[in-house]
Order: C-alpha cells, then structure tokens, then sequence
C-alpha cells in the first residue's frame, strides 16, 4: 500500500519513504530525514558528490569535544560519502546541468538510502546514475556506498574520486586535527583526533570498479585522501563503482586506525556485507516491529520514527545515551535530557530490553557528574545535569544567542532551575525494573542511581515551619515557559514518587542483598535517620489538590496569572513565547507542553495518586486549551493524544497523534533540519501502544484496552514482559471501553488546596518582606582586601608597573580581568600575557589566604549571621571571587550559610545582577524579598539593578545609593535592621 504526502513529493509505503522531487530549498531538512545509521553512528541524508549548500554530517556515539568557553558537542566526524563522478569532463552536481528523472528512497526495513536520477550534462550527454549508502547494522564498524552509471545514449569518459574528507566542521568549528594519512593495499586511511578530548578516530576505505576496465590510482592531499579512476563507458552499459569504509575510535580500542586497515582488509564484497545488514535488521523488527493495517500514511510513518531511535540506539556501549537530536543533527549538539528516559526509553524496555540496559547504565556511568552538579549547588547525592554529555557534568549552555543582532543575550535558566530529571531518571529505572524483573542490574546499578538520587531530594526541599510542610522553590518544571516557580506540582509529586520509591528499594536491597545494602550505607551514607527524614518529606511535601473537583494547581500562584484564550492569536506560525515574549509569558496561563497533564500521564500505569478518571477529565479541560500544543515544545502532542484517547476523545487523539508523527517528515515546526525530534518519536511509540493499544500492566501482563482510530482495521505488536513475550492482535471489533483506574489513593497528603481561578490583581507596591540576606566576602565579612592588595603588589613589582594602595582603592569590587586592566593602563600586553598575569596573581592570592582563620571575621560578622540563622533568614554569600569557597571554609562559617554562590556560577561580573540573582535563585527567594550587604559600588549597583534591598558599608560616597549606610557590621542587629527597611520602603 502507498499513500502521497500533503507535500506532493513524499510516497509512504509501508516501509519506503519516495522522494520525487529534489528541492535544494528543503536540503537540510530532508538531510535530516534521510539519516540513516546503526548505532554506533548516524549520518545525515547529504549527497555524496556534495551541494554548494551542503553540511554533511556524520556522529558516533560519545565522542563528544569542546568549543572553548562555550560549550560541549558531538563532534561532525570526517565524511566518509564523497564520491565525484565527471561525465567528459562535466562534474555532476545537482545544481549544474538538468536533472530528468529523480528519486530518492529510504527503505527502513534495512536502512539502506538510495537515490536514482538522469542527468543531462551542460556538454548534453544523459547518464542513468543510481547511489545506494548504508551503515552495518551487523557490524557497526562498516559503512558501505554503491554507485551504478549507465549511459544512455552515446559512449563516455566517466572519472570516480573516492574520499574521506578530514575537514568537517560543526556549523564553523572543526573539532579535528590530522595525525597522519596514506595508503594501503585497499585503498587508503586517515587519523585524526579531537582538539580538546583527543579522542582519536581511524577511518580506512577502498573502491572496486566492475563493467569496466580501470586502473584506481591513490592521492594523499593532506586531510583528504583519495582513490580515483577513470574509464570509458559505452551506452547502455553499467558501470558499478562500490566504496566500502570502516571506521574505529579510541573510545572502543586502543589503535583506531589500525584496526580500521585490519577491518577493511578483511571485508567481502558490498552485496555479502548488505545481505548481512538485512539479516541484522530483520532480527530487531522482529521484536519492534508495529503493523496497522488501514491507514497507510500511520503504517510507514510509525515505522519511520522507530527506524530513527534505532538507528540512535548503542546496541553495544553502555557509556553513551540518545541525544533528543538522536545523531541526526547538530540541534542541542548531542547533548541528553530527560526525553530519553521519559519519552524514549519505554519503546525499548518494552521491545529491546538490552538496549534500554545500556541507556539506563549511561546514568550510572555519569553519576559522578550529577554528584559534581550537587556539590556545586550546595547539595548533597546526585543532582543530574539538565543536559549532559559524555562525563554526566552539566554542559547546557549559560547563554544563547538572541534572534534580533542587537538583541540581549538570553539567559538559559534549565541549568539550574529544571531538576525534577533526577527524579525523571529515578522514575525510568524503577520501570525498566518493574517490567523486566531484572535483579541483578538493580543491585549493581539502579539502586544506586536511585537512592543518590533521593538523597539530593532530601538536601533540595526546604522545610516552611510555619505551614509544617516541605517546599520546592525556584524551579521550572515541565512547562518551559514558568522559568521561576515555587512548589510545581508536577516536580514535587515526582519528588514524593521518587523518595517512596527509594525507600522501596533501600528496603527491597537490605533483605535481599545485605551485603551490597552496607556497601551503598557506606558509600552514600545511608542512615535511619535519613529514611525517615525521606518519609517525613513524602508525608509534608506540598501538592496544591483540590479534592473535591480533582483540579491540580500546577504551581503555587498559577491561577492568579493572567488568563488567555489561545484561538484569540489564530492563525499563527509561532510559539505564544515568541508572540508574547519571554517575560510576558511568564505572567500568562499559557503552558509550553504539559505540566499537569504530563504528571497524570507518568501516575498513569499503577493509577498512582493524583491520577484517577475524575481528575483526569477536570485537569485536561482545564490545561488542554491553555497548552501551545503547536509551536510550544514537540513533547507534547503525543502525551495529549494518549490522554484524549483514555477520556474517548478520538478525534482529538488522532490529530495529536498526527501532528507527532510527521513533524519530521513533513517538518511541521519548521526545524527538522537541526535533527530527529526524539522524544517526540518516542512519545509516538506510547501512543500507539498506550494509547490506542489501551496497555495496561498487570501482575500477571500487560492487557489491552484498545481505543483504535476510525480508519484502523488492525493494530498487531508484541511485548516483553518480565522475560515472555505477549503478542497483541487488536482490531476494530476488539475496541472495548476505556479501563481507567479508579481510587484516590493519596489524598492524604493533599496539604494546601488552591483557590479557584479568579482574575488576576495588580502587583502591589514593594513591601519588606525579607527572607534572605546575601552578603558580599571581602570588606563584609572578613578584609580579604589585604591579600588581593598584597598579590597584585607583588604581581606589580614584578613587571616594573607602579601600584600602591591608593591605586588599590579603584579595584573594591571589580573583577580580576577589570583590575588588572587598571593596573596595566596603556601599556601593550598579548591576550596570553593577560591570563598569565591574572592566574599568576591568583595563586599568590591563594597562597596568602591559606593562613586565614576565624580569628579574620570582620567585628560584628559572627553575631550577625547567628542571629539571622536563628530567625529563620536564610544566607547567601555572592562574591565575585573564585576562591570564596575556600575562604569561607578557612573563615569556618560553612555551616552557617545556605548557599555559596562565586566568580564560577555567572558569567557577567558586577555591576551586572546576575550574580545576586542567581544566589537569589539558589536561596529559592524572589528578589525582593533578599538584602545585599556590600562594601563596593558596583555590588551596591548589581543589587539594585535585581531588585533587591542593598545594605552599604563604608563611606557614603562610595555605597550612597544603598537603602541603608552603615559604617561595619560592629554592632549591627537583625532586630534594629528590621525597623530601618519600613522607613525606606516608603521613600
């Protein structure tokens, strides 16, 4: 069966998707559409004698480099396709000469990409040319390409340059550099390693030429070596040129590049080697294989967005995970997030239990950089990075790039706000357990994830005596466009499912496996104590839940943002935080992706509290209409489409379904070109599954519950379940009724519910509610002011600049880099130079305050923080200093500050507010409600360039626009500081 794409030049069959137009405006796109991959590696649909616009693209699996300063990223590997052929001196392109016929195909049934046309040559000879181009998925470690050349109406000189190209680049950037190059009896070789992670690769590749009579010649241009030949063709006669690659890096062997000549010397022939592929492709569709049967578009299409997470999948490597751009492209450069675990991982659980192993292993291996992530905040166990590479540390990006040129930049708060992943991953193990019966990986691994995991919960809430109840604030949960919340429904209930969870497993571990339960206590610092403070958290945690009506307030003041109704900004073509922007938004009842919704989806398969059909029916009429379900963010539609098939909506669910499953094919976001849109792959398996295949899980198996589409006559997959496999044949006749859970099962822990939504009110004017105060480190608490005086003197005398303490007074609260400026004046000194002086001088700095101690608080310091501490006010310390953590432990203070925030956590210094702000954030207070203790101008003017309250130390002139000027901390009370902010709020 075939079906024509709306775009008028997609055929889908039910498992090949036709081009039959080359579009040079779509080239991105469909380079993304037409990847192809095994694995190990994944290579953008490009073609193989390459395009004046063209960005080829290979990526494998972890090898991951730096840009410096700015970010991690899989790096575009060399190009193992180019293939130039010259016609009588004509070089084929498809933007040169007339192209007759074309067609493209990609068969998912075996991975292989094939692209056929005629081509007229400016010179008007006609030749039939046929690609083909596949990954081995029966061994990873070969690429094979095929050409076939007929010439149709005369004789012809044909030319063939085989290559690998060393020199590719991610959008600017060439993470590679050559080691070394040449020949063989096959063909020829490159190595290359990355320029930060030197990792090297080695690729070796050779050409065979039949129908024809040609001698193959070998050229080693640096970076680009290659095998050419050239031959006379007579009409109608086919010629076929075959080019096969092997490809190795140091991640997986020692010697790359040696054991791709030793690879490539062994291989047999390119049809042996593609029969082997379709033998290894017909073993995984057994298992993952889907078949509908009466809507033609949906079969192919399913099977399509299958095809791409398994070409994305590491079959063999238990160290590397699915980026959400899979490795088809350069979006979110390579980096996870939780679209893994929550959207991608149950298609294999359920299907190809191994390889959700290794994906679930990936968070095991990297759990030292989630400890890393933990520590840096302040808080304790495993705290996962919102996006993360090959080492597990956060590498989401700090800023991005603004649309408008003149634009600011935009500040990317996932980073640090985002966290309810680590319970999202929690969430992933405990089901891959709970599906699989898999014992043994639980012990070794799972627990361990999970359980450090619970215990960076236990240090992350925050205990609100006066509502005896646990709180999470300064978050962004699911919907992306509330980027600072407090208590977000979906993050806290996750939280209590996580540490009820945790206390399952800690248990489960202790009496089945005594042995490895002491070493995780040791490790982790297991106590009693702890797992009560976990139940203590599960029991107060704060969930807004109204019970009579099943309404869940998706964070803590949602319902006093303004309303909107979404159909008064139709017909549009952009996100509703485009179309409002960033800020206003925020202020809105507008949701990028479910929230609330997404939650009930996750409680959904043991009905788990809140989920229940009540409140199903009540939070998807309340949440659906406010959702961008169309431009907002891609994870979306597939969840709505289970969910409105749970509640009967068929119609509703099949559009939802629909608009996931072509956003690639027919690029219905506009950005298929930065790559597959994982998640939302993923989230088609659970739609078919879940949601039209109504599966539910049981003690004893999954069943099926089927809501099929209208048009579907036959819906057939298979599962695994705790090792069998249960096969599933539903059909129309077969739908029964929906099978929802029914029961509250934790209304209990119900602890504030929401008002009912009512218009939103103006803001109020500032009143002084203060809740935090975040004191400067030097000339606040201690006069480290010496020490930097000392080290820049020295840092002076050393390079003849005259500097004395007078001139000294000029760097109070500047950066290192802005002092050293001053310092240096007009004089010429080499960027290199520069950060010489400036480390140089650090290390003296460091070496100076080694001999601090507590006896080097500032008068009144000590007095001042106890009775903060004891008034519930929570401490900050924001210092623009590098090394204020070690000052502050020599200091011994540590334990009486809730957050360390320093010359690492921004990347703009004072006067910006970025600092304050974030140590704002880190307190989980708005800035309002925060007091600034500064010595320096620019730190007074970063505080009240937040918003926040700004106390001045020192002479007016310098701290003048502080709220109050205080001459020391000697002396100073919180209970006299109290009666001053009234006088100046009033000003």
């Amino acid at each position: 069966m075939n079906t024509q794409c709306p775009s008028r030049d997609f055929i889908y069959q039910d498992w090949i998707l036709t081009e039959t137009k080359f579009n040079p405006e779509q080239l991105h796109s469909r380079g993304t559409v037409f990847t192809i991959g095994n694995g190990y590696l994944g290579t953008r649909g490009s073609l193989e004698e390459g395009h004046a616009r063209g960005v080829p693209a290979t990526f494998i699996h972890g090898v991951y480099d730096d840009v410096p300063v700015v970010y991690t990223e899989l790096a575009n590997c060399p190009d193992w396709l180019p293939l130039m052929i010259v016609i009588n001196g004509d070089r084929f392109r498809m933007d040169e000469g007339e192209v007759l016929q074309y067609e493209r195909r990609l068969d998912v049934s075996q991975g292989l990409l094939s692209r056929s046309l005629r081509w007229r040559s400016p010179s008007g000879k006609i030749i039939d040319i046929h690609f083909e181009r596949f990954a081995s998925l029966a061994d990873q470690h070969i690429l094979g390409q095929r050409c076939q050349l007929t010439p149709h109406d005369s004789d012809c000189t044909i030319e063939i340059q085989a290559s690998i190209n060393g020199y590719a680049e991610n959008q600017g950037f060439n993470h590679w550099e050559g080691l070394d190059q040449g020949k063989t009896n096959q063909g020829v070789w490159l190595q290359s390693r990355t320029r930060g992670s030197q990792i090297e690769i080695g690729m070796a590749a050779k050409m065979t030429i039949s129908g024809a009579e040609a001698t193959l010649q070998v050229s080693i241009v640096p970076g680009y070596p290659t095998i050419s030949a050239s031959f006379v063709a007579t009409s109608q006669q086919t010629i076929t040129v075959e080019k096969l690659v092997t490809v190795f890096t140091s991640r997986e062997i020692n010697q790359p590049v040696t054991a791709a000549q030793e690879k490539l010397a062994q291989l047999s022939d390119y049809t042996t080697l593609l029969t082997a592929n379709k033998q290894a492709w017909d073993e995984v569709w057994q298992k993952s294989d889907i078949h509908i049967e009466g809507d033609p578009t949906a079969a192919f299409a399913v099977r399509y967005n299958l095809f791409q997470l398994l070409i994305a999948a590491p079959f063999h490597d238990d160290k590397v995970s699915i980026p959400a751009k899979t490795l088809s492209g350069f979006g979110y450069r390579g980096h996870v997030f939780w679209d893994t675990e929550i959207f991608i991982l149950p298609c294999f659980t359920f299907t190809q239990p191994a390889i959700a192993k290794n994906l679930l292993t990936y968070r095991y291996h990297t759990i030292n950089g989630a400890r890393r992530k933990a520590n840096h905040y302040g808080f304790k166990g495993a705290m996962y990075a919102w996006e993360s590479a090959d080492t597990g540390d956060e590498v989401t990006p700090r800023w991005a790039l603004p649309d408008d040129y003149y634009g600011e930049d935009v500040r990317i708060w996932c980073r640090d706000r985002e966290i309810h992943n680590s319970a999202d991953i929690a969430y992933a193990v405990w089901q891959y357990w709970q599906v699989t019966g898999d014992d043994e990986w639980m012990r070794d691994y799972g627990a361990e994830i999970l359980l450090d995991a619970a215990i960076f919960w236990s240090s992350r809430v925050e205990y609100n005596k006066q509502g005896d109840r646990y709180e999470i604030r300064g978050v962004i949960g699911a919907d992306e466009y509330h980027e600072f919340v407090h208590n977000n429904s979906f993050t806290n209930r996750m939280v209590q499912w996580h540490l009820e969870k945790a206390v399952k497993v800690y248990d489960w571990l202790g009496r089945n496996f005594p042995e490895q339960a002491r070493k995780l206590e040791d490790k982790l610092e297991l106590t009693s104590e702890l797992e009560r403070r976990w139940q203590d958290i599960i029991k107060k945690i704060c969930l807004f839940y109204d019970s009579s009506t099943g309404l869940i307030e998706q964070f803590e003041g949602f319902f006093q943002l303004k309303d909107i109704n979404l159909q008064d900004y139709e017909p549009r073509q952009r996100s509703m935080q485009t179309i409002l922007g960033i800020e206003e938004a925020n202020q809105y009842q507008v949701l990028k992706q479910p929230d609330v919704l997404m939650l009930l989806y996750l409680m959904r398969p043991s009905a788990e509290f809140p989920y229940n059909e009540k409140a199903l029916a009540t939070n998807w009429n309340y949440y659906a209409p406010r959702t961008d379900i169309t431009y907002g963010s891609s994870l979306g539609p597939a969840i709505h489409a289970i969910l409105a098939a749970d509640l009967g909506k068929s119609t509703t669910a099949y559009e939802r379904f629909i608009q996931a499953l072509m956003v690639d094919l027919e690029d219905r976001r506009g950005n298929a070109n930065d790559g597959i849109h994982g998640a939302s792959a993923g989230g088609i398996w659970q739609a078919v599954i879940f949601g039209f295949g109504g599966i539910q899980l049981t003690e004893q198996g999954p069943i099926a519950n089927p809501h099929l589409p209208p048009t579907w006559t036959s819906l057939k997959f298979q599962l695994h379940w705790r090792g069998h496999w249960y096969q599933f044949d539903l059909s129309r006749e077969g739908t029964g009724d929906r099978g929802l859970g029914t029961g509250d099962r934790r209304q209990e822990l119900i602890i504030s519910p929401p008002s009912p939504p009512s218009p939103p009110t103006p803001p109020s004017p500032p009143t002084p509610d203060i809740r935090g105060f975040i004191f400067d480190l030097d000339g606040v608490l201690t006069d480290t002011a010496e020490y930097h005086y000392q080290a820049w003197q020295k840092l002076a005398d050393e390079e003849g600049i005259p500097f004395n303490r007078q001139a000294n007074e000029a760097l109070r609260g500047v950066s290192r880099r802005a002092s050293l400026m001053l310092i240096i004046g007009d004089r010429t000194y080499s960027e290199a130079q520069i950060e010489e002086m400036m480390e140089r001088k650090n290390r003296y700095y460091v070496e100076l305050i080694q001999h601090i101690t507590s006896q080097d608080l500032l008068p009144g310091a000590i007095a001042l923080l106890n009775e903060l501490r004891q008034a519930g006010i929570k401490i900050a310390i924001g210092s623009g200093s590098k090394n204020a953590k070690t000052v502050i432990e020599r200091l011994g203070i540590a334990d009486k500050v809730d957050a360390i925030v320093d010359g690492y956590s921004v990347q703009k210094p004072k006067p910006a507010p970025d600092l304050f702000l974030y140590a704002a954030h880190q307190l989980g207070l708005q800035p309002q409600q925060c007091v600034v203790v500064e010595d320096a101008k620019a730190g007074v003017e970063a505080a009240k360039a937040g918003g926040m309250w700004a106390i001045g130390l020192g002479p007016v002139e310098r701290v003048g626009a502080a709220d109050i000027v205080l001459p020391s901390l000697a002396g100073v009370t919180w209970a006299e500081l109290r009666t001053k902010f009234p006088q100046t709020a009033k000003r």
